[in-house]
């Protein structure tokens, strides 16, 4: 007996799943340590992964 399970979800093609960056501002805290910027990435939102997309999840439906 087949077990279906649901489509594997897919990694954003806008960052290959490494969804944030710590990016330098260049100016130094008064500890000497450098003031950093944590971005997401704006493709997935900074989950790593972007939906799948209707017709694979339409396709998986008919198969079972």
């Amino acid at each position: 007996m087949t077990h279906s399970a649901p489509p594997a979800a897919r990694i954003c093609p806008a960052c290959d799943g490494f969804a944030s960056a710590a990016i330098t501002t260049g100016t130094r805290l008064n500890d000497g340590s450098r003031a950093t910027l944590r971005v997401a990435c704006p493709g997935c939102r900074g989950t790593g992964h972007v939906p799948t997309p209707a017709s694979a999840v339409r396709l998986a439906q008919v198969a079972r």
